[in-house]
């Protein structure tokens, strides 16, 4: 026989360091022999840092005794000198005493000492037990340090009931939030074998406020690996109070286009808002994320939501930021043009605010208003405009829907953006106002509609000319004398609609457009492009 007690559950006891806590193991001494009492001595061989007790005792036959081992930490220290290991050691004696009374007590003297020296008799000696610290701030060290091997025979030999997996260090950060911080898939992979409470934030400010969940710091990181190993431990996709941004949100923001594929296949909701309103596809926009947006579009992000700051859409924030491809993107996926902010503003009015006039274009109306425009399509034109679009708008030349009628002659459309309230005196980039276009036109209904509602016939193109020098510079008479006499009809001038040619004077000739009217009627008869909103 080469002992007389066995030590369970192993001769490594396990010492739980806690701040501000007692620092202490518990090891169980088993008698092993059948028949006869066993006295045992357990002493440490540092005497300034351990304490036992019982320290001395006897032990009946096949029963056991527990002892408890104390650990003192150094002075102004959380930690061991040496963790998880260490060298330090312990010397069991261990004895047969036929006859005994059994006692266990922590006395040094309450058995004789001599019972342990070998002129007396055969004294069994350990010398294989061994410490190991275990605790949070132990894990806590060893996770930091990225120490795998340890860090699972910590957790292993630690009780379950610690939930040391769920541990947090000083700065309150649990040890999932370590080691994604240290882009440490193999140590998420270890920890996630024990278990942890996935959903378990950090927190921050002297742990006054919470911080993010592991997915969410995985998430702002870029790691794309360890998010798939999270959402495979069923992590929560979806955004949680109190995190500002949720999971789909940071990796929009963050350009993370692998990991926003991961999250759309685990279901995450596309159209999901921060706590001030923005979509992914708001951040996605803000953040010039483009491939980000095509795969929110893709997967039904919608385009028409506001957020809280402003009532902004998408649109009204790529046109801010002058974001051309940004712009054509979200028009192409449907983005309605004619949403207002609270400030009132469309899409287009923030891209002209902001002096981007490459996307007013794109930003204006739709190629089927204007065609209807041109074509005089009436039906159309109000159908169109009961969606409330703006009729104030303007392309890259400033040539707004009334410009583009006037200059087709369609006294009827005109009309019609009258009543509608249209600016009458809205200029284009070169001064022309819509009675300048309705004068080079020859139409002299056009042109006495505008006049009859208070169109200034003194108004100045930028090289100085007024409607009636236009008018007198074609030779149209008729127009010349309905700007004169302010759109007052004189029959004895025969000076009407009815007995004038559209184009010309009141005897029915009718003169050539000049060079300038006749290139932009062609212009504007092959192009459709879009207008944008004022």
């Amino acid at each position: 026989m080469d002992r007389l007690i066995s030590l369970e559950p192993s001769n490594v006891v396990t010492i739980r360091v806690e701040p501000g806590e007692k620092c202490y193991g518990k090891l169980t001494l088993r008698n092993v022999m059948y028949t006869m009492p066993v006295a045992f001595r357990l002493q440490p061989v540092n005497k300034v840092r351990y304490t036992v007790k019982p320290q001395t005792g006897i032990i009946s036959p096949l029963t056991t005794v527990t002892v408890e081992i104390s650990y003192d930490l150094p002075p102004n220290s959380t930690l061991p000198e040496s963790y998880p290991y260490c060298d330090d050691s312990f010397l069991l004696h261990s004895v047969v005493v036929p006859g005994a009374a059994v006692k266990t007590t922590s006395m040094n003297d309450s058995v004789p000492s001599d019972w342990f020296t070998t002129r007396k008799k055969q004294v069994f000696v350990d010398s294989g037990i061994k410490v190991m610290f275990v605790g949070s701030m132990v894990i806590s060290k060893l996770v930091s340090s990225g120490l795998i091997d340890e860090i699972r025979d910590v957790l292993e030999k630690s009780d379950p009931s610690w939930k040391l997996i769920d541990s947090v260090d000083f700065e309150g950060r649990t040890l999932l939030h370590l080691a994604i911080a240290q882009s440490r898939a193999d140590l998420v992979q270890v920890l996630l074998d024990f278990k942890p409470d996935i959903e378990a934030r950090s927190t921050q400010s002297n742990r006054t406020r919470l911080g993010p969940t592991p997915l969410e710091a995985a998430v702002a990181l870029g790691e794309s690996l360890i998010v798939e190993l999270l959402l495979a431990n069923q992590a929560n996709t979806e955004r949680v109070d109190p995190s500002t941004w949720g999971p789909i949100h940071l990796a929009s923001g963050g350009g993370h286009v692998d990991i926003l594929k991961l999250l759309l296949v685990k279901g995450v909701n596309v159209d999901s808002v921060t706590k001030d309103g923005n979509t992914a596809l708001h951040l996605a926009v803000e953040e010039r994320r483009r491939d980000c947006a095509r795969l929110l579009l893709t997967s039904g992000a919608r385009t028409d939501i506001r957020n809280l700051n402003g009532d902004e859409t998408p649109l009204h924030i790529a046109a801010s930021l002058g974001d051309e491809n940004m712009v054509k993107l979200l028009v192409q996926k449907g983005a309605n043009k004619n949403i207002r902010s609270r400030s009132r503003k469309t899409a287009y009015d923030v891209a002209a605010e902001h002096g981007h006039t490459r996307l007013l274009n794109t930003l204006g109306l739709t190629d089927t208003f204007l065609i209807a425009v041109t074509k005089g399509d009436i039906r159309t034109i109000n159908k169109i405009l009961e969606s409330g679009i703006n009729i104030n708008c303007q392309d890259q030349h400033g040539w707004t829907v009334l410009h583009r009628a006037s200059f087709k002659g369609r006294a009827d459309v005109v009309k019609i953006f009258i009543k509608k309230g249209v600016d009458i005196e809205a200029r284009d980039e070169e001064g022309y106002t819509a009675l300048h276009c309705g004068v080079e036109s020859g139409s002299i209904d056009v042109v006495e509609l505008l006049v009859k509602k208070g169109a200034d016939v003194e108004a100045r193109t930028n090289k100085g000319a007024t409607a009636m020098q236009i008018a007198e510079s074609l030779m149209y008479t008729g127009i010349s004398r309905l700007l004169a006499y302010g759109g007052i009809k004189d029959d004895e001038r025969t000076f009407s609609s009815k007995s004038s040619s559209r184009y010309g004077s009141e005897n029915g000739s009718t003169k050539k457009r000049s060079t300038r009217a006749r290139a932009m009627r062609g212009s504007f008869d092959q192009s459709a492009a879009a207008l944008a909103v004022n």
